[in-house]
């Protein structure tokens, strides 16, 4: 996957994920050499959307999901909500090819994959007020302070979210980081476009979301997990 440099100051973007490939399985190889061309979405030139109506082959209600990880939560969500379409977007081919498999294995028609860095897609390849919900569930904390800088959810981000997201669509964040959470609550609760469903700097129940690898990773740490869900206001400012 390439790495575009920014238009306007023609420098590179600072990332919030680092690759660690890994090894990819013989199961997950193989996912990726049959599966891909039917369900990988390869990024559009510069400044051209993605045509999720001809990718899915329908027009459904859509969520985006940002670092899936191994795909387990996307697809439980997928065979749950057959008349959604759920587009993943991540790095690492080993959970790219788990996902593949699990689409599969389920017999999911309504999931498509991309592998690139999601920030980018959404600012430029995904149309204004096209998304029913955005989903980010345990992004990389980045917990020194010096790294805060690469931690995901910043106003930008926020913005371009709410920007993609219809009037009523949602987004559903999840950290089992105390630090992030609350980083997350200033960012969004700053954001005029969405509002908290549960209350001013409330945190939300976990809802519909199934428990993902890296939740039970931190449960088993000690760690709380910490569920934020907001939505778009239905006459944005």
């Amino acid at each position: 996957m390439e790495r575009r440099a920014d238009a306007a100051t023609g420098k590179r973007p600072i990332r919030s994920f680092v690759r660690r490939e890994g090894r990819l399985t013989a199961g997950q190889q193989r996912a990726l050499e049959l599966l891909w061309p039917a369900f990988g979405l390869e990024r559009p030139p510069a400044g051209q959307p993605l045509d999720l109506d001809r990718a899915f082959g329908r027009r459904a209600p859509r969520i985006l999901e940002i670092g899936f990880g191994n795909g387990e939560s996307l697809a439980e969500q997928a065979a749950t909500h057959p008349e959604r379409d759920y587009l993943g977007i991540e790095v690492h081919r080993p959970g790219v090819g788990h996902l593949l498999m699990e689409v599969e294995k389920r017999h999911l028609g309504n999931v498509r994959v991309m592998m690139a860095d999601a920030a980018e897609v959404l600012a430029h390849h995904i149309p204004d007020g096209s998304l029913h919900g955005v989903q980010l569930f345990f992004p990389d904390p980045w917990p020194k302070k010096r790294h805060h800088k690469r931690r995901l959810v910043q106003p930008q981000w926020v913005r371009a979210v709410a920007a993609k997201l219809a009037p009523g669509g949602f987004l559903h964040l999840a950290t089992d980081w105390a630090d992030y959470a609350e980083h997350m609550l200033d960012v969004l609760e700053a954001e005029p476009d969405l509002e908290n469903t549960c209350g001013p700097r409330q945190f939300s129940p976990r809802g519909e979301r199934p428990e993902t690898k890296f939740e039970r990773r931190g449960l088993r740490k000690g760690h709380q997990v910490f569920d934020l869900y907001y939505r778009k206001r239905e006459h944005p400012g």
